[in-house]
């Protein structure tokens, strides 16, 4: 048993903080959460102090990908080695747990269960791991390999050694494919669906407004899911793949370019969370020629990134809930861990310091379907992030990590 004393305590749900808090754990979850002077300290519990730190919820990345990735070059994506993105994922699963990220929504690869796995085990540090393993497309849409002959990408002829290195994606379509294929996943115990609803950013032959995936078979995505209660995450970067994905029962929209009135009123009708991702597009055109991304994605991105911030500024102004998320990979220009998401999403969109926070914590656990993390309340793990300085005057300041618990445990990596 621990008790925990708090200078600033923010649970990730009230609209303010609690001064001199007091958190007590038992057995990795949280049993009491107050003031010093309403919360006693059991006798037989280790006393910790964060009396002058601000402790908060751990950290939620709601969208990236643990894949090992050095480069987003397209080919060397596809060909890398599974045991070498196995090998740099598992530091990289450290990298974000210094960032005090300890959940993450893994939104697409072929490593996502094994690393799952080994963290639950304990083979491994790592965060609480949710991931969807490999994403679905249609042919020639967002995650198909353009630049390859298609046998290869579907596992014919002399393709036989590019499919057995790091494809992370399935390519199905019409309706009774798409629910074989779906069933598959669940067969192997994911925790979330992705299916691509658009074109996107760094597919070379598509474009974010086209549309992908017929009404019919985005429902059958969702039909299936939800009966085993699995959420569905859409990538949708245009108009019309936002919207047809809302209209079939998605869960979350992942980026969200192009949202409009229709797409308000059906993110209001269903609940849907949009997890824009800002900075991974913001990278992108921001770095210019130092990105590690091919010249015609740098420049959809240029031409995407105003109407991105417009779309999340859309969505927060009409109550939409958003959920913080990275889609970084580990290369140098987009990598995990990192703070630069709440900069954007306060400076850029409009949240508050304290909304932001929120986008990290229950909102995100919201996203990833887990009432059991996202918040400090009793029955919730105690996964805690103890910070020097005070994020709620300087949304900056959540990089001062001071210390993170995992289950009530300090993490040490």
């Amino acid at each position: 048993m621990k008790a925990i004393d708090c200078g600033t305590l923010i649970d990730g749900i009230s609209e303010e903080p609690l001064s001199d808090g007091r958190i007590v754990i038992e057995d990795g979850r949280i049993t009491a959460v107050g003031t010093r002077s309403e919360v006693s300290v059991p006798g037989d519990a280790e006393r910790i102090d964060h009396s002058n730190e601000t402790v908060l919820p751990g950290l939620i990345d709601a969208h990236l990908h643990i894949n090992g990735w050095r480069s987003l070059q397209p080919f060397d994506m596809t060909t890398l080695d599974i045991v070498t993105q196995t090998a740099r994922a598992t530091e990289d699963l450290k990298v974000l747990l210094r960032g005090g990220f300890t959940s993450v929504r893994d939104c697409g690869g072929p490593t996502g269960l094994g690393l799952r796995e080994a963290v639950e085990e304990g083979s491994i540090a790592g965060p609480r791991i949710y991931t969807s393993w490999k994403s679905f497309s249609q042919t020639a849409g967002h995650a198909d390999a353009h630049f390859l002959p298609y046998e290869w990408v579907t596992g014919g002829g002399s393709g036989d050694a590019i499919r057995g290195k790091s494809q992370g994606n399935v390519l199905a379509d019409g309706v009774s494919e798409c629910r074989k294929e779906v069933r598959k996943h669940l067969r192997e115990g994911v925790d979330l669906i992705k299916i691509m609803t658009s074109g996107g950013m760094l597919s070379e032959k598509d474009h974010p407004d086209q549309p992908h995936y017929s009404e019919e078979e985005i429902a059958v995505f969702t039909e299936e899911a939800h009966r085993w209660g699995i959420p569905v995450a859409s990538h949708a970067e245009g108009t019309e793949g936002i919207n047809r994905a809302l209209r079939n029962g998605v869960d979350t929209i992942e980026h969200g370019i192009g949202i409009d009135d229709e797409s308000i009123d059906l993110f209001q009708e269903t609940g849907a969370i949009l997890v824009p991702t800002l900075q991974a597009i913001y990278r992108n055109a921001i770095a210019g020629p130092d990105s590690d991304v091919p010249e015609w994605s740098i420049q959809k991105s240029k031409s995407a990134h105003e109407e991105h911030i417009e779309s999340a500024k859309r969505a927060y102004d009409n109550g939409v809930p958003i959920a913080h998320a990275s889609d970084c990979g580990g290369t140098e220009n987009h990598p995990l861990g990192t703070h630069l998401e709440f900069t954007l999403l306060v400076e850029e969109v409009g949240l508050s310091e304290m909304e932001a926070i929120k986008s990290a914590t229950s909102i995100a656990a919201k996203a990833l379907a887990d009432d059991s993390i996202g918040a400090i309340e009793p029955g919730r793990y105690a996964d805690l992030v103890a910070i020097s300085g005070d994020p709620l005057s300087e949304i900056q300041q959540l990089s001062e990590i001071h210390t993170v618990y995992k289950s009530g445990d300090t993490v040490d990596v």
